[in-house]
């Protein structure tokens, strides 16, 4: 089978499609066949510079949406012919830059049948970000303000769609051009984050998604008792400690697996209330332009790579 890896860290230029064997599930893990896999800024980090995978080689890629095509001793949930969306292993490897991955089967759902496999595979770790950060850390709920950073990108646009499910107030941050597609996910104020004088009001909740800099800069706005999230960077200790000051909580995040989160995002793909927006693909092949598309930081959206 083609799979993606690197010899070193380094750009874009050090990944390459190479032949390997094709993996066999062990104990209450399923083989699936990849469809489609999500570019993630996270794999292009881990790509330059030793995050979570520790020295190359290895393959990058955590996101798959695919055909489940063998399943192992004691595997549950899934079944051979099912087609699957999820997250695997993160962030241990995942190897999901492949034509076919392995994957604990509790780390998989059934993909909604109205749903294409591009879309899919653009869903899980965003998804999965947003979702955790939402529903699991903030506890979002009907009444509140949330202002979303890079409200147009990879996990801005699905947080935006979540917090409008969960029947929030939402204030975006993106540059002017996108305003329109703003609106059209659901922002009820958007915010060109380049005005020095944008005013957001007042805030329950910030999800940082644009760094320190931008956490900082929002703050100010958070009621006594909100919370600022920094999914990017974290929450530094100085910041932290002016958060405190403020009577605002902070809270520092990492994706992980979780199956209970994946069927509550396909449960709102299913209701129509969250779409995921792909502005490009791109084969196997161009996986160096992929990185280097995703990491200009001007995608709406999702980034996929396509394997059938």
């Amino acid at each position: 089978m083609r799979r993606v890896t690197q010899e070193d860290f380094g750009g874009p230029e050090v990944l390459s499609v190479v032949e390997v064997e094709r993996p066999v599930p062990g104990p209450t893990e399923v083989l699936v066949e990849v469809y489609a896999a999500g570019v993630n800024p996270v794999d292009w980090v881990t790509r330059a510079e030793e995050a979570y995978l520790g020295e190359p080689p290895f393959t990058v890629g955590w996101d798959v949406s695919g055909v489940v095509v063998e399943v192992g001793l004691g595997a549950s949930g899934v079944a051979v012919g099912d087609e699957v969306l999820g997250m695997p292993w993160f962030p241990r490897q995942a190897a999901a830059y492949a034509e076919y991955v392995t994957a604990p089967s509790r780390q998989l759902v059934r993909k909604p049948a109205g749903m294409s496999h591009v879309e899919a595979a653009g869903l899980p770790l965003a998804g999965l970000t947003a979702w955790q950060c939402l529903v699991d850390l903030a506890d979002v709920r009907r009444g509140q303000r949330v202002l979303v950073d890079a409200a147009a990108g990879g996990v801005g646009h699905l947080a935006v769609q979540i917090a409008k499910a969960r029947g929030a107030e939402v204030v975006g941050t993106a540059s002017a051009g996108k305003h329109e597609f703003l609106r059209s996910i659901g922002v009820d104020q958007p915010l060109d984050y380049r005005d020095p004088a944008a005013d957001p009001g007042e805030l329950d909740l910030v999800v940082g998604l644009a760094g320190e800099e931008s956490d900082r800069r929002w703050l100010e706005f958070v009621r006594p008792g909100g919370l600022l999230v920094g999914v990017l960077s974290g929450i530094p200790e100085e910041l932290e400690q002016d958060a405190a000051a403020r009577g605002v909580r902070t809270g520092r995040m990492l994706v992980e697996p979780d199956r209970i989160g994946l069927l509550g995002l396909t449960q709102l793909v299913e209701s129509g209330q969250l779409r995921v927006h792909v502005e490009r693909t791109f084969p196997l092949e161009e996986v160096a332009e992929a990185h280097r598309v995703g990491e200009t930081s001007r995608a709406t959206g999702k980034l996929v790579l396509t394997l059938r």
